[in-house]
């Protein structure tokens, strides 16, 4: 197994133990520069996995993250915020760590290693599903057993990893790879690696969603109004997009439980919450194709 380019040293940190505080911290902040510019370069590559997963989803499909460490705890955090930010159901986007629910606070010694626990593990993916690899150096045993199921199931598969020369970058039918290089401490891919793969997910998610028309412009209009904070942003949404008073809104949410949506249709249709619904129903959920149908692209 070729050894993965987040093991080597890196000449530009090797004295980082002898640096101030304030130089550290520069010297760390220089690395992770490099990391938006490489992200940038695989821009192709994650705009296809992003057309990938939004087509899953408009066939009722599903979403599932798998990884190892750092990696798997990074699918499970993007997987975790998707029913609040979009209203989605949790089943819709799913986040699987080897070692399961206790690797995500402490390491589970040899998770990584098991291909059979991987294969059990992936068992839930389906022919509808998008199976997403996450490691950084793209050689854990468990995501070739995950691999090996989604092709058996005939899941759609994307690898994320920062080394070209891993063994998800061979066996994934779709490849981000982005090589932020060797890492500020040797080996401790939760730093730029970790950094990459976040950005990754939160254009996989956020991108797949907006394709689905889960939100109008640049506004979350399928968030879940569950405190106060959220309610006044709720409110602000609906008065911008339906362009009436905060008073308005306000009423029109309360008329509607909190649905965003249904709010702005009922204000911009001037119809009741029942109508607004069916509206948004016969239009699979996407607001521009009722209150600006010339504009829809989506």
């Amino acid at each position: 197994m070729t050894e993965a380019i987040t093991e080597y040293r890196n000449e530009n940190t090797k004295d980082i133990d002898l640096l101030s505080t304030i130089d550290m911290v520069r010297k760390m902040n220089e690395e992770d520069l490099i990391v938006a510019k490489v992200v940038g370069d695989v821009a192709p590559e994650i705009a296809t996995a992003i057309d990938m997963i939004a087509k899953s989803f408009l066939k009722g499909g599903r979403l599932f993250y798998f990884g190892a460490g750092t990696s798997g705890r990074l699918g499970i955090l993007d997987a975790s915020e998707c029913p609040p930010t979009f209203s989605v159901e949790p089943d819709m986007v799913q986040g699987i760590i080897a070692g399961g629910q206790k690797a995500m606070f402490s390491a589970v010694e040899g998770a990584e290693d098991s291909i059979d626990a991987g294969k059990q593990d992936a068992s839930v993916l389906t022919d509808k599903d998008v199976c997403v690899v996450i490691s950084a150096s793209g050689n854990p045993k468990y995501l070739l057993g995950v691999l090996e199921k989604a092709d058996e199931v005939g899941a759609a598969t994307i690898g994320i990893t920062c080394n070209s020369k891993g063994l998800i970058a061979q066996e994934a039918g779709h490849v981000i790879c982005a090589e932020v290089g060797p890492e500020v401490i040797a080996g401790s891919s939760r730093l730029k690696a970790g950094t990459a793969q976040k950005m990754i997910l939160n254009m996989l998610s956020t991108g797949s969603m907006i394709k689905i028309g889960k939100t109008y412009e640049n506004f979350m209009i399928d968030l879940k109004a569950v405190n106060e904070k959220l309610k006044d942003r709720a409110i602000r949404i609906v008065s911008q997009i339906a362009k009436v008073s905060h008073s308005d809104a306000l009423a029109s949410l309360l008329k509607c439980d909190w649905e965003i949506k249904t709010a702005i249709v009922m204000l911009d249709k001037k119809v009741d919450a029942d109508v607004a619904r069916l509206e948004l129903r016969k239009h699979a959920g996407v607001l521009r194709k009722i209150i600006k149908p010339e504009e829809t692209s989506v």
